[in-house]
């Protein structure tokens, strides 16, 4: 056995008694001030003209060898998506000369390194570069806004958690820029670069929690004035007007606070702060932290806020994760670092159960009316009913895709199946609560299990990781059920078709018309996207390509694909109305619609013999039947 097998005290006697206490009080002491002293962190983040961040850290260390790591695992993409390509300029040294370094020839985000005798400290010089185009990863730097995430900005020593890791972390912004993050401010300065930002000393587990939005252009709204645990709504944005927000949009955001109090029943946080990018250039986001959350939209959020309402469940969802995920985690998502593996089986819960808070909450609010929620429900409904993928694939095993996929773009997302834990989870969910509420006698619902499942140890910050029995007994407090065959058996199924119990249980069914609703037209302007999913099996972006083909429809039937151009509709130039009033035409004919489509090089003309007409999706109330959907989207009182 090894003496690294030992705990500290177990080693400092074996070494007392190896070489005499005399020896052995400088070694347990150097490891121990070693082990305390927090690696210094600088990022100079003013080189926005570049896009580049420049680096500098130091690393406390003692002589030998040593492994620095860089983050692999990232917290809140579910993946080993650390953007290690995007690491440049690595120089390490010690004592004032340089260190070579070697990369681990399996592990590449471990690079190997030899301590010299009498140093105390590695020194490490490096860039992140901030993709300058889309086609490179998430812009996160542009002329006017910027993002730190400090797990790609950080190198830490292996060996230790990250909770046990201190860090004192600096930043350096263009003179002017404002910022918002939870990290806590010890001091600011003006140096010839630009503004110095000094942060009060924080794990590196919590660092990595708190990252940072900044700006050339930058609003805070406060959206709980007076309260003793404050939270801001912190906005970047390419131009000033798009920071412009009307009380009556500002007030819909402080409701969405109380409900979300009236919801769990707690805080795990500080302080709470959004950060909001709305932004043309800089990448869009959504990603959750227990005092933060990180959201990057398009620029209308506020100056065009009648047609930007279908994407206001963003910050709801976020904002639920500080109880969902963050605090209350499932086990596997509880590692010691960021270079441990995450276990993504209990994602239903993590990012299911939140999606359907999102909804629910962004409708309690007055982000998102109830009719245009049903809509949304209906939109989610209708994917997940149509979807072959199920036969072969369950729903469980989709909790694997940011590790099998990496949140890659995929040809036949219908068959193979994507992350479909989010919104068919939030299905799941709508049953288990509905499913509450009716064997309760409707004095009961999922409201009671989040209180008591996530509205635990008030104003705790540290993780409370859970297990699959745990949710099982949760749900068995607030209603005796078979909760475990419940949900393994719509985890593990294959259908055929969506779990719509809930949907039914609500009051609700699913039907198809021929004309959208308002909203539904709305939302597909907007995207430019002409949404034809359940009469032809395609979709059709702005310039005519077709995308989402669905496995086995009638585009499949027809021999169409991806990268396929469409050209022609009945030998008409294609526009998105044309095509339309064509599927119209063909439902009382037998003539097929002839498409000429464009596939690299290859002209064709394809024949859909297709005769259902146009159809979309809506809810429609079941007669006779209670309506729990609506009481499930009212305030809280």
């Amino acid at each position: 056995m090894s003496l690294k097998t030992f705990s500290r005290p177990l080693l400092a006697v074996l070494l007392s008694a190896a070489f005499g206490a005399h020896a052995a009080a400088p070694v347990a002491s150097t490891a121990a001030e070693t082990a305390s002293a927090p690696i210094v962190l600088h990022v100079d983040a003013s080189n926005v003209a570049q896009q580049i961040f420049n680096i500098r850290e130091s690393i406390p260390a003692t002589p030998g060898k040593m492994t620095l790591l860089y983050p692999q695992w990232v917290p809140g993409n579910h993946g080993p998506s650390g953007p290690l390509n995007q690491l440049a300029g690595l120089r390490l040294s010690a004592n004032g000369k340089p260190l070579e370094w070697q990369r681990d020839p399996v592990n590449m985000f471990a690079f190997h390194i030899d301590v010299p005798a009498g140093a105390t400290a590695v020194e490490a010089q490096y860039q992140f570069l901030s993709p300058v185009e889309g086609n490179q990863g998430r812009i996160t730097m542009t002329a006017d806004i910027l993002g730190v995430q400090w797990h790609a900005m950080t190198l830490y020593p292996e060996g230790r958690p990250a909770r046990e890791i201190q860090v004192q972390p600096s930043l350096t912004l263009p003179a002017g820029w404002q910022f918002g993050s939870a990290l806590e401010v010890r001091a600011e300065s003006s140096t010839p670069a630009g503004k110095q930002v000094d942060f009060q000393t924080i794990d590196l587990d919590n660092l990595v929690d708190s990252p940072l939005f900044a700006g050339r252009y930058f609003k805070r709204f406060d959206l709980d004035p007076g309260a003793k645990v404050p939270v801001y709504l912190n906005v970047v944005a390419d131009s000033p007007d798009s920071l412009e927000a009307t009380p009556e949009q500002i007030e819909k955001h402080r409701v969405l606070m109380q409900q979300v109090y009236k919801l769990f029943a707690s805080r795990h946080f500080k302080h709470y702060d959004f950060l909001l990018a709305l932004s043309d250039d800089f990448g869009g986001i959504g990603r959750e932290h227990m005092q933060s959350s990180e959201n990057g939209v398009k620029p209308g959020y506020f100056s065009e806020w009648d047609k930007t309402e279908a994407g206001r469940a963003l910050l709801p969802h976020e904002l639920t994760h500080s109880w969902n995920g963050k605090f209350r985690r499932p086990a596997g998502q509880a590692t010691p670092d960021f270079n441990t593996p995450l276990q993504n089986s209990l994602l239903w819960v993590y990012e299911g159960q939140t999606q359907y808070w999102g909804n629910v909450l962004a409708s309690r609010s007055g982000l998102i009316t109830p009719a245009n929620m049903r809509d949304l429900f209906a939109s989610t409904a209708a994917y997940y009913d149509a979807v072959p993928g199920r036969s072969w694939r369950a729903m469980q095993d989709t909790t694997n895709d940011p590790i099998i996929n990496g949140r890659r773009p995929i040809g036949w997302s219908s068959w193979q199946r994507s992350e479909d834990y989010y919104s068919e989870g939030s299905l799941i969910w709508l049953d288990v609560d509905t499913t509450i509420r009716e064997l309760s006698g409707e004095r009961r619902s999922l409201d009671d299990f989040a209180r008591a499942f996530f509205g635990v140890q008030d104003g705790s910050t540290t993780p409370l990781p859970y297990t699959f029995e745990d949710v099982v007994a949760a749900l068995n407090a607030v209603q005796p059920y078979d909760w475990a065959t419940f949900l393994r058996s719509r985890l593990d199924g294959h259908g055929p078709g969506a779990p719509l119990d809930g949907l039914a249980r609500a009051g609700w069914k699913l039907v198809y018309r021929d004309k959208q609703t308002p909203f539904m037209q709305a939302t597909e302007e907007r995207s430019k996207n002409t949404d034809l999913s359940y009469s032809l099996g395609l979709t059709v972006d702005k310039d005519g390509k077709l995308s989402h083909l669905l496995w086995d429809g009638p585009a499949f039937k027809a021999g169409l694909s991806g990268n396929t151009t469409l050209l022609a509709v009945n030998g008409m130039a294609y526009t998105p109305k044309l095509l339309k009033k064509a599927i119209q035409a063909a439902r009382d004919g037998t003539q097929p619609i002839n498409l000429l489509v464009r596939k690299g090089k290859q002209f064709q003309t394809v024949a859909l013999d297709y005769h259902g007409g146009l159809k979309y999706p809506q809810l429609e109330r079941i007669a006779g039947t209670r309506d729990r959907l609506t009481t499930i989207l009212q305030p809280l009182k």
